[in-house]
Parts: C-alpha cells; structure tokens; sequence
C-alpha cells in the first residue's frame, strides 16, 4: 500500500495556459491522476481546510485555470482524494475464507486511515454525500468486491450487503475514535492524570474514572481485533449453512 513519491511543482504560473508542467528541465502533462496526488499531499499535510485550488495550481506550478479543466470545483478535488485513498483498498473475491478476508480488509483499511489521519473525515463522509451511482469507481469497488466474496461463500445478495454495511460502519467508528484518543498530559504515569479524568466528579463518573487505567493503556490494532470478533462472529452464529441468510431479530 506504499503510495508512489509526490514531486513537489514549481509555484511559478504559467499565463499562456499551457496544460504541461515544467521544473527546467523538461514538461510533463498535467493530468487528473497528478492534481488528485498534489491535493492528497496538501491534504495529508494541512488538512482539509489548507486545500483550496489556489494552493493546489500553485503545488503543480500551473495557473488555476489548468486545475479547472481536470476537476471543476474544490468538491471534486475531495471526492478525488477520497477516491485514490479508497482505490488502494483491495478485497479477494477468491478467499475461500470469507471471516479472513474481511479481516484482511480491515486491518488494511486502518493501516490507510492511519497513514493518511487527516483524509478520514473525507473518506467517511465524501461517499455518503454522493448518490450511489454518481460515486467514483474506486469508491464503489470495495462494495462490490466484499460482495461478491460474500456470495460466494453464499450470502444472499441483500445479506451480504448487511455485512458490508455492519463492516464498514464499525471501521468508520473505530478508525474515527482511534485517532482522537489524545491524552492531556502524556508524560504523567497515572491513568487518571494522562487522561485529565481528575476533573471529572466522582460520584457523576465513578466508572469512567475507574477504567482510566484501560482507557490509558488503549491499542487500536487491539482494539480493532476484538471489535472484529465480536462482529464477525456474531454474523457467523446468526446465519445458516456456510453463509447464507442472516436470521433476522
């Protein structure tokens, strides 16, 4: 999953408007796949609120007009660095071991999100915000490959996309809740001084200070495991056969 380098670009415009790129040594085209990557860097370093298409024409060392051929509006360039996130995403539909794949899945999709924090907000919320249909294929692919794994271990159809949704909602949520666990205080070696619960009244939250050492001490690849189970399994006792339909109730 190791993303191929992003060449920084001269901030030079270019008035001519020329759809080519240039360092003084040669010219390379401007594409879509290039302006999505420098837009995945300003993002990765910035955050969404750094990204505006003045900052990304200057990031490729071409006019904002340049970037307006290749993605129409500041909405497109965050659905694209959704997209080329997403597409680094891979399912085997030929797992004989629906349970393994998707967990194969997952750690996956955490090791993304980790590598791109910054890009999560967009990875959770861009798809939602767009109609089914009108999604990139990148976006979409997931979606279908885990469904067709999941037919063929024999899932019904409207089953497996139970599953995919179950999935990709726990993910989301954890992946969201791994990224915010900050401690206030991080060279404290008490629990509760890490984690700032002092503050809290102890006859309000007796159980959340009392699990402050567990709260401390939290693992996300931990914690995603034993999510998984708790999922997985439970979408294995609640089903027939190898894997057919769910028992609703």
């Amino acid at each position: 999953m190791a993303e191929s380098p992003i060449n920084r670009r001269s901030s030079r415009s270019d008035t001519g408007g020329s759809d080519r790129v240039g360092d003084g040594r040669g010219r390379s085209p401007v594409t879509r796949d290039a302006v999505l990557a420098a837009a995945l860097e300003i993002v990765d370093r910035d955050g969404v609120e750094g990204l505006s298409m003045r900052r990304l024409a200057e990031a490729v060392g071409r006019d904002p007009m340049v970037i307006y051929r290749h993605v129409p509006n500041k909405a497109a360039v965050l659905d694209g660095v959704a997209e080329i996130v997403f597409a680094q995403l891979s399912v085997d539909t030929t797992d004989p071991d629906w349970m393994a794949q998707l967990r194969v899945v997952a750690r996956d999709f955490r090791r993304l999100a980790l590598a791109h924090p910054r890009v999560v907000p967009l990875l959770v919320t861009r798809p939602l915000a767009t109609p089914l249909g009108l999604r990139p294929l990148a976006v979409l692919r997931p979606l279908e490959d885990v469904l067709a794994l999941l037919t063929r271990a024999g899932f019904s159809g409207a089953d497996a996309l139970h599953v995919y949704r179950a999935l990709f909602g726990f993910l989301f949520g954890h992946v969201l809740n791994e990224l915010q666990e900050i401690v206030e205080r991080p060279e404290e070696t008490d629990a509760l001084l890490r984690l700032g619960l002092y503050r809290l009244p102890v006859g309000e939250f007796p159980l959340l200070r009392e699990l402050a050492p567990v709260l401390a001490a939290y693992d996300g690849a931990a914690e995603l495991e034993r999510g998984l189970d708790i999922l997985l399994t439970g979408l294995a006792a609640n089903s027939t056969g190898a894997g057919g339909d769910l028992r609703r109730r």
